[in-house]
């Protein structure tokens, strides 16, 4: 996978928990953890699991398209497209599962250059490569 198009996708993933805290939302629990950064079984699982299914693999394209799109608006410093694009994939990660939203969470607390980091954006490469283009 693109290393861009994944930090976007993760960062679109986290972005409704950054603009609840934008808007004054209640501090998180204490004690509530941080998502985790994951395995690379966690990873494989969740990929097998959307593989397996059709329609979560549709979904999972359609995510990684408003990635392209969420990274095309950031470099235009569009606030308003990033909120749009933000919405429609809050949407779209809820309909592939908590396994996911939870996977992409945890991606926010990988180094992409690490080697760890570069592993586990490697098995997404498979689920790249089932969207069309």
């Amino acid at each position: 996978m693109n290393l861009k198009l994944v930090i976007a996708i993760a960062a679109i993933a986290a972005m409704p928990v950054v603009a609840h805290a934008q808007k004054g939302g209640p501090p998180p629990a204490k004690g509530a953890p941080a998502a985790k950064a994951p395995s690379k079984a966690e990873v494989q699982k969740v990929v097998n699991q959307i593989k397996g299914d059709k329609a979560k693999l549709d979904t999972y394209c359609q995510i990684g398209k408003l990635g392209e799109q969420a990274q095309a608006a950031a470099e235009k410093k569009d606030q308003k497209k990033m909120e749009d694009l933000n919405k429609q994939a809050d949407a779209l990660n809820q309909k592939i599962g908590p396994d996911y939203v939870k996977l992409m969470q945890g991606m926010e607390n990988v180094n992409p250059e690490s080697k760890d980091g570069k592993e586990l954006i490697a098995l997404f490469d498979s689920l790249d490569e089932a969207c069309p283009k």
